[in-house]
């Protein structure tokens, strides 16, 4: 099945907004991606995209040298599937992401989370990327 114009736009956004908000946990360029509605349903993060400013502000002083390595993302309408795996430091194993952002007018409207540590010696040799 291929993707409509406006899909592809919504996916290159998303994709954008991880390359230059996310990856450098970039707060300044929230603005250019965000909605100035933008509703946040990670609950560590305060509401709206002021709460996610001071999140991004509090992760890259926290964890300056993690990274958000997309294995894969999907579209389909309004909502852009990305699935990732965030390392907070060298040889952290990390976090296996999954993101889910709704968009509305050209910017990131909505989003949700949700996240599982990644493990070294369980039952399944099958990793989660």
């Amino acid at each position: 099945m291929s993707r409509t114009p406006a899909e592809e736009a919504n996916l290159q956004l998303v994709l954008d907004m991880f390359r230059d908000v996310l990856n450098p946990m970039d707060s300044g360029a929230v603005d250019r991606y965000i909605s100035a509605s933008y509703i946040q349903h990670n609950q560590a993060a305060q509401p709206g995209r002021e709460g996610l400013k001071a999140f991004l502000d509090m992760i890259r002083e926290q964890t300056p040298d993690a990274v958000h390595d997309v294995k894969r993302a999907f579209v389909d309408g309004d909502h852009v599937t990305v699935h990732y795996h965030v390392r907070r430091w060298p040889d952290d194993l990390g976090w296996a992401v999954i993101d889910i952002f709704r968009i509305e007018d050209g910017m990131i409207a909505e989003h949700w989370d949700v996240m599982q540590d990644v493990v070294e010696g369980g039952p399944n040799p099958i990793g989660p990327f």
